[in-house]
């Protein structure tokens, strides 16, 4: 069983050789997931930066791909470990990915509305892993969010769902007791740790406010 309790989740505006460093403190420092999220990359870049942080994990925790399968895909033929993917309500259907990924990977899906939470219900069971809930609080690095959350908010669709939720958007140290009460999986963070001078040690107070509020 995967930890979910604390992923990152990188940004495309930090330079590259940081953000090697940025995952490497990161998992050092306890983070359970780590996704690769790029939007501007061509395919190529996308693939060698996998490959990449695939090296920089090694195995210490889990490392999928946001969004696109043919990326994770090839990635593995190569022989990266490349544990799974994150996939948007408008990317490709998660029974398609889990089809060709196969059973034991990590297949997450965004999940926003009521309504997404009723299709995750409605998918034969072990289509999806967990569902990415938010944004809880407006954020930069997703200008095309949805409405947010808050934490209320997110504590009411959590209790609607049996899938395990993992909260994103706007998310900082001082959220992760709070989140956990309301019935979060995990949190998701990406300004938080990947705009910070000591991501390490941003990472570990996390751990710790997440473990706090057990």
């Amino acid at each position: 069983m995967t930890d979910l309790s604390l992923h990152l989740v990188t940004d495309h505006r930090v330079p590259f050789s940081r953000l090697r460093d940025i995952v490497d403190e990161a998992v050092t420092a306890g983070v359970t997931v780590v996704q690769l999220r790029d939007k501007v990359a061509t395919g190529g870049e996308l693939f060698a930066r996998t490959l990449d942080l695939a090296d920089v994990v090694a195995g210490r925790c889990a490392f999928v791909v946001d969004d696109r399968l043919d990326i994770v895909l090839a990635a593995r033929d190569r022989g990266a470990r490349v544990d799974g993917i994150h996939l948007g309500q408008s990317d490709l259907p998660v029974d398609a990915a889990r089809a060709l990924l196969g059973p034991d990977a990590l297949v997450g899906w965004t999940a926003n509305t009521p309504a997404h939470l009723a299709a995750a219900a409605a998918l034969p069971d072990g289509t999806v892993d967990y569902l990415g809930v938010g944004v809880i609080r407006a954020t930069a690095t997703k200008p095309d969010h949805p409405q947010p959350l808050g934490v209320e908010g997110f504590a009411e669709l959590a209790a609607t769902t049996g899938f395990p939720c993992v909260a994103i958007g706007g998310i900082d140290v001082d959220d992760a007791p709070a989140l956990r009460t309301a019935g979060a999986a995990g949190v998701a963070v990406v300004s938080a740790v990947c705009a910070a001078d000591d991501p390490g040690a941003v990472v570990r107070r996390l751990r710790g406010a997440w473990g706090a509020s057990a």
